[in-house]
């Protein structure tokens, strides 16, 4: 019931209007369908962007592609070493930031920042 009125600007069975009118929410406009899609699209996609970029440093650099890359050195340790022990670690810190920053970004380009 609370999302429906969350959604509709209802207050329950009845129907009737919020204080704001029919688009509004605590005087913020609501997204229309297609806005709301192409919301959640744009966050999927920087999702499946972060998350592939994280495979390829754990899993591929970490395990898959550990003996070519330990042929290289980085502070005296085999890369293959250090993106298995240290830099999928670190990796994964960044894109938790980088996530943030894009987050806000897009929420601020469909105007449903927090204030």
């Amino acid at each position: 019931m609370l999302s429906t009125a969350l959604v509709s600007g209802s207050h329950g069975e009845g129907g009737q209007a919020s204080a704001w009118g029919n688009d509004e929410l605590f005087g913020r406009r609501l997204m229309s369908p297609e806005q709301r899609r192409a919301y959640w699209r744009a966050n999927l996609k920087l999702v499946a962007i972060l998350l592939s970029i994280w495979f390829v440093v754990s899993y591929l650099f970490g395990i898959v592609l550990v003996e070519p890359l330990n042929t290289i050195r980085l502070g005296g340790y085999k890369l293959g070493f250090w993106f298995a022990q240290q830099g999928s670690i670190y990796v994964f810190v960044v894109l938790i930031f980088v996530y943030a920053w894009q987050m806000n970004h897009l929420d601020r380009q469909f105007d449903v920042r927090e204030d």
